[in-house]
């Protein structure tokens, strides 16, 4: 063969090469999409209980997405009591499911006895998409997380290592209920930051649950100072727990041996942070939360995007988001709101809004609202 006939042949496959090669393209190769509005969706909002202030500041920011998008379609907020939290949630689902709403908007409170009825109604057609606490990824469609839940675990290690002082000692966790999927996963990222040489000197003694109720979370956390006298730091990932366990701690003056931590509202921990009960917590916007949820999933039911890794979309005032892998979850999918906030005697004052009361005793009824 000469060297000519060489190079033709040569060009040929260069060419079939490079017409046979696939071209990798991002999901969203034009940019964020963005939604389109007026769709008439009928979308349900459907919190772990009723009766808490984060839950109905969630529904705030979802109503506000709601009027921004969709005003002449149905946002409904409905969801159980404490008491009935798990079977509440699936028997909600599945009557949303039978009346045929387009979107479910879930906290997960029950585990994994929501899969079956979210994957029911997924696949006749409802879109389900987990907000707050996440479902397993074969039960919805993805996951809106409030921040990185592996990062949150490093800043309660750090809280409760700020709080137990230069020579560390003894902390316990004070959670929801053993099925709060968000709770387990940031009690688990926790453990796994003590794993860092820099909390060598703490040491996690126990994890109890109050429900999420404030009777019951009072009684656990002087429960934990019963049982463990060297306790430093009740580390309270819960917006009813952490005021609970404040005011538990407060009313039998016990604020100078116990810290109380974790996550809650700056309102309802005012008085205890002004007092030393609890110096140091966190928190994101509840609010904003529940505006990018209802963004994501209306955008998902009115097919704008289908819930897939790489899309990139417009959430109205909070900005861009794309779609990725959860890391804590094979095979789950998520985009993540943040930021978070700590919250000290420093900051919270202003945040807080003025002076605030302790935690409300949780409500224990039955409620829906809807709004259209």
């Amino acid at each position: 063969m000469n060297a000519k006939a060489f190079l033709r042949i040569v060009g040929i496959l260069f060419v079939v090469l490079a017409m046979g090669t696939p071209q990798v393209r991002s999901v969203n190769a034009a940019g964020p999409v963005t939604a389109t509005k007026n769709k008439n969706l009928d979308l349900v909002l459907l919190p772990k209980f009723l009766g808490i202030l984060p839950f109905d500041q969630a529904h705030q920011g979802a109503e506000e997405a709601h009027k921004e998008l969709d005003p002449n379609g149905k946002l409904e907020f409905l969801g159980p009591t404490p008491e009935n939290s798990v079977a509440g949630q699936i028997e909600i689902i599945k009557s949303a499911t039978t009346r045929g709403v387009n979107a479910i908007m879930v906290s997960n409170n029950a585990g994994d006895q929501l899969v079956p009825a979210t994957k029911d109604a997924m696949a006749k057609g409802t879109k389900i998409v987990s907000w707050d606490s996440p479902i397993a990824p074969d039960g919805e469609v993805m996951f809106v997380s409030q921040v990185d839940f592996g990062q949150l675990g490093g800043v309660m290690a750090d809280m409760a290592l700020d709080l137990t002082g230069p020579d560390g000692g003894e902390f316990a966790f004070l959670s929801a209920s053993p099925d709060a999927a968000n709770q387990n996963a940031w009690i688990a990222a926790t453990k796994e930051a003590l794993k860092d040489p820099k909390y060598a000197k703490l040491k996690l003694v126990d994890t109890v649950y109050g429900n999420d109720v404030s009777e019951d979370s009072y009684r656990a956390a002087l429960g934990l100072v019963d049982k463990h006298p060297n306790l430093k730091v009740i580390m309270a990932p819960t917006s009813v727990g952490a005021p609970a366990a404040a005011k538990a701690l407060q009313d039998e003056n016990l604020c100078g041996k116990v810290k109380v931590s974790g996550l809650a509202l700056p309102s309802e921990m005012l008085s205890y942070t002004k007092s030393g009960c609890a110096p140091e917590f966190a928190l994101w916007s509840f609010v904003d939360l529940g505006y990018v949820t209802y963004y994501t999933t209306y955008m998902i039911a009115a097919g704008d995007i289908k819930g897939v890794e790489g899309e990139t979309f417009t959430a109205g005032r909070m900005g861009n988001y794309t779609i990725e892998k959860d890391p804590g979850r094979k095979g789950g999918l998520r985009i993540v709101m943040g930021p978070f906030t700590k919250y000290t005697k420093d900051n919270i004052e202003a945040a807080a809004g003025g002076p605030a009361t302790p935690a409300a005793t949780m409500a224990g009824t039955m409620a829906a609202t809807q709004s259209k």
